[in-house]
């Protein structure tokens, strides 16, 4: 009867499949008795760091650094940003056609935007595409 009061299976609808293939012999073991939320356990994921990414460390919690990018326009002191420039401005434009975002770039908001501009009166002259084709 102590069983059947402390599973908490039946009220969330994660931890339903669970109890279902389970059985009724009592608390599963991998539930994790201080969470109750029916949540797998956490642990080091096969491929190293977060989302399968390789760690710097043996251990899988390894010390991953990755280095501020720092914008290219602001080092350089370019001012303006000529729309002529097709070699500078496909640097920023993906293959597809699409603007690359700042935090892929590391480009500051304000170059940011002189950058879009720039791609856009590009495009208008048909010195860049609009998209490539498929």
């Amino acid at each position: 009867m102590s069983d059947e009061t402390n599973g908490k299976a039946p009220e969330t609808g994660a931890a339903a499949p669970q109890a279902a293939s389970g059985g009724d012999s009592g608390p599963s073991v991998s539930s994790g008795s201080g969470s109750g939320s029916g949540a797998p356990p956490r642990g080091p994921r096969p491929g190293g760091g977060p989302g399968g990414r390789p760690s710097g460390g043996p251990g899988g919690r390894g010390k991953f650094f990755r280095r501020k990018k720092v914008c290219k326009f602001c080092t350089e002191k370019i001012d303006a940003i000529p729309y002529r420039d097709v070699r500078l401005l496909q640097g920023f434009v993906a293959e597809r056609g699409k603007i690359v975002p700042r935090r892929l770039t590391g480009v500051c908001t304000t170059h940011q935007r002189r950058l879009t501009r720039a791609i856009k009166q590009a495009r208008n002259i048909a010195l860049l595409p609009f998209a490539t084709r498929h």
